[in-house]
């Protein structure tokens, strides 16, 4: 009976984790219609006096997502106004959905990665996550690596999708 070799484990396979990069933090999403009159008409006065009246503390420390939920239209400077409230307590602030704060934190750190240890070697980029991976995210790292790797993949190291290869 011949021993059973784990060809993976001996592999010179790197496995570049998206989830590894992601950053901890309360994400949060922020409403503004609430300060609107009848949830849809921003009046100068009335608004000024709900940002004003707010409580920013709570947002120390986390990333937020500003946005409108109703169909109202809002003055560029309205936003303008609440993250300059946000931004001494938020770590980040974005206008839209929670998906888009997340695409934005992704992009910027994949923008900083140093990708040195990826150098000429074949990388798998992990496919499946537990934590909220934009689906840029993967764009941007295929595209971040392709210049380095010798070869990229998509998946797990036992079912994984070719994508690249320098010739």
């Amino acid at each position: 009976m011949s021993e059973i070799v784990n060809r993976v484990a001996q592999s010179k396979l790197l496995t570049f984790d998206l989830e590894d990069y992601y950053p901890a933090g309360k994400r949060v999403l922020l409403d503004i219609k609430e300060w609107l009159y009848e949830e849809i008409i921003l009046k100068e006065k009335d608004f000024r006096a709900h940002v004003a009246n707010h409580d920013w503390e709570q947002y120390s420390d986390a990333y937020v997502a500003l946005y409108c939920s109703t169909e109202a239209i809002i003055p560029g400077w309205a936003y303008m106004l609440v993250s300059t409230k946000l931004q001494p307590y938020a770590k980040k602030v974005v206008l839209g959905s929670l998906e888009d704060l997340e695409t934005t934190l992704f992009q910027a750190i994949i923008e900083d990665l140093d990708i040195s240890d990826f150098k000429d070697k074949p990388v798998i980029i992990k496919g499946c996550s537990n934590k909220p991976v934009p689906p840029n995210a993967y764009l941007w790292a295929t595209i971040k690596l392709q210049p380095v790797a010798k070869s990229i993949m998509y998946g797990e190291a036992c079912s994984s999708v070719p994508l690249f290869k320098r010739k």
